[in-house]
């Protein structure tokens, strides 16, 4: 492998986790499943791709239009969920995934199936940003992105969208405005999607329909899931490790696909809370040698 295949895998990764930060306010938070986030991805990407290539904008004067409209479309697609739950919300989640992809595909303001290309770097100082210098950037908005987590936290919102997504009725006998948290929920998480997407369309030059298909939505999902439900830590762990695995078995060419499902089958059966959720393997790992440190420490 190059040293500019490597970054450039690197740089899809740290996409790939500003999305799942993202997912995980919603589905790991509220417990709202989303099945349709590959949606909120191509908004990003192709508001992006749009106001690029026939506004003329630059990637910066695009980027917050870009993102804002995205979580306008998440703040429309939060209104549903006041009125249905658990397996009705989740195919109106996938309803919304085959609507943008039929949009994008049938229309051709959006390019059709021919997509939109010619999406170039962006640039700095009038000079086009190198690749490196454009994973400097995806690592750049992945350390807000986590920050802004990371805060959020840490915060009495995000313990009211857990108590939400537990049992809303108890919630809202406490006080809690149960639906102003649950579109809350919809509204950061498609920000954070929105900014992954448009990220992408500048990383991969162009968009097209297919790449944002109902199996994007899955993964974006799968690596949820199996980094652990709730945790910025599962967030991110699943994100790479789900991202990089298959490129470590390219050397079984074909046969690459079919071990990494098997693998991931049985890692999510094993591991029903997430690899980093709570009480997960790494996750009793970790707190483990913390409580041997602090031992050894003397703190305990």
């Amino acid at each position: 492998m190059t040293f500019g295949y490597i970054l450039s895998i690197c740089t899809f990764a740290s996409i790939y986790a500003i999305l799942i930060l993202g997912l995980n306010i919603l589905t790991g938070y509220t417990k709202q499943v989303s099945l349709g986030h590959a949606a909120f991805f191509a908004i990003g990407a192709y508001t992006q791709a749009l106001l690029v290539t026939k506004a003329g904008l630059t990637f910066w004067s695009a980027l917050p239009l870009s993102i804002a409209l995205s979580m306008a479309i998440g703040v429309i697609m939060g209104l549903p969920s006041l009125r249905v739950s658990d397996d009705f919300l989740v195919l109106t989640t996938i309803g919304l995934n085959f609507i943008v992809m039929g949009i994008t595909e049938y229309f051709d303001f959006f390019g059709g199936a021919m997509g939109i290309i010619g999406i170039t770097m962006p640039t700095l100082w009038g000079r086009p940003i190198s690749t490196s210098g454009y994973f400097t950037i995806t690592v750049f908005f992945l350390m807000l992105a986590l920050c802004v987590s990371y805060l959020f936290s840490k915060t009495w919102g995000r313990l009211a969208m857990e108590a939400t997504g537990e049992d809303e009725e108890a919630a809202q006998s406490l006080g809690i405005n149960t639906a102003l948290y649950k579109i809350y929920a919809f509204a950061l998480s498609s920000t954070f999607t929105g900014l992954a997407g448009v990220l992408w369309a500048h990383s991969i030059g162009s968009v097209f329909p297919r790449n944002f298909s109902f199996e994007m939505s899955v993964l974006f999902l799968s690596m949820l899931v199996f980094g652990g439900l709730g945790t910025i830590r599962g967030a991110i762990f699943g994100a790479f490790f789900l991202y990089l695995l298959p490129e470590c078995f390219r050397f079984i060419e074909n046969y690459r696909m079919l071990v990494y499902g098997a693998l991931l089958t049985m890692i999510v059966i094993l591991q029903p809370n997430g690899m980093l959720g709570r009480g997960g393997l790494l996750d009793r790992c970790f707190s483990k040698l913390t409580k041997k440190k602090a031992e050894n420490q003397g703190i305990l």
